[in-house]
């Protein structure tokens, strides 16, 4: 049995990849410091023997007995409120905790895989974004713990591809959406659902006529699958190319939960991206990968799913003490 160990694993996207993994017969090791993961993510896995989860923060050292076969790096806070509270963490999980799980690789002989994100190419003066944009970053702004850690992640995990012949992949996930999203996390979709749920305004950040494009987690999860076991060690975004205006996707989120809740604007964040969507060229042609599930399905699903949380769990996030990693 090959055995594959997942970081960020109680997260949104690492839980997915969890099960994806253990339903193709891997032996999945979830490891994750619950900095902004939930373990009620994984709990339906801890019941198998093929799965195990251990309780660590990457920026630590690594051990893991026995083989390793493939490693998944989906280890760092990726919502806006989350990197903005806790800067230097996140800072942190994009270096030291790569550096740690490149080191771990090397040593266990396993192909990485790094999670990597389309924020490094900023406010982007290119549209569509293919992987040849070097992006329009700023370093020292709010965003750049994050943008900064992500491209320095890429660079770091590119020379241990080149100096030490390391079996890496890098894919840059756009906006992804589904089931196990965290509520009023920051992110366009959860907020926009959980104000609908509660009967508040929707709030849009500046003028709405900026764009996004949201990729359904089913697709992405299959995006990465692929291209782990691809021979295509350069970056490759997984995204669906659907753009649409958030303005509009105010509409789309009134409509689906049947609401009349009036939108309200607020001022744009600083470097707030005016532009989102994916070239997946490189996708189609290399992993004959494109999405499948349409923004009117997979919505429903997600929908459907904030629908069943409770309404202590709807009710506008506290967000847990970050103080002891802010080192």
């Amino acid at each position: 049995m090959k055995r594959i160990l997942i970081t960020g694993a109680a997260g949104f996207l690492g839980s997915h990849l969890c099960d994806r993994f253990n339903t193709e017969g891997f032996h999945v090791i979830g490891m994750d410091n619950l900095i902004t993961g939930d373990l009620k993510n994984i709990q339906h896995l801890f019941h198998l023997e093929n799965f195990e989860f251990h309780h660590h923060d990457i920026t630590n050292f690594i051990h893991i007995a026995g083989d390793l076969d493939y490693i998944l790096h989906f280890a760092s806070p990726a919502s806006p409120i989350d990197y903005l509270k806790i800067p230097i963490q996140t800072l942190k999980v994009g270096s030291l905790g790569t550096h740690n799980l490149l080191g771990l690789a090397r040593a266990k002989n396993a192909r990485i895989l790094i999670a990597s994100t389309s924020e490094v190419y900023g406010d982007p003066l290119v549209h569509p974004q293919t992987e040849e944009y070097y992006g329009n970053v700023n370093a020292i702004g709010p965003r750049g713990v994050y943008d900064e850690a992500k491209r320095f992640q890429e660079s770091l995990t590119m020379a241990y591809h080149t100096f030490h012949g390391l079996e890496t992949r890098i894919v840059r996930i756009f906006n992804t959406y589904g089931p196990r999203m965290r509520l009023n996390d920051g992110r366009v979709i959860p907020a926009f659902m959980g104000q609908a749920l509660r009967g508040e305004d929707l709030t849009i950040f500046g003028d709405g006529n900026q764009t996004r494009s949201f990729c359904y987690i089913d697709d992405q999860v299959e995006g990465i699958y692929r291209l782990l076991f691809s021979d295509y060690h350069l970056p490759v975004n997984i995204g669906n190319p659907d753009e649409i205006t958030i303005n509009e996707f105010a509409q789309e989120i009134l409509k689906l939960t049947e609401t009349n809740n009036k939108i309200v604007y607020h001022p744009l964040p600083i470097n707030d991206p005016l532009q989102r969507q994916p070239d997946i060229t490189k996708a189609k042609d290399i992993l004959g990968w494109e999405p499948k599930v349409g923004r009117t399905e997979g919505m429903q699903i997600t929908y459907n799913y904030f629908k069943t949380l409770s309404p202590e769990e709807l009710k506008k996030e506290e967000h847990k003490d970050f103080s002891n990693y802010i080192k």
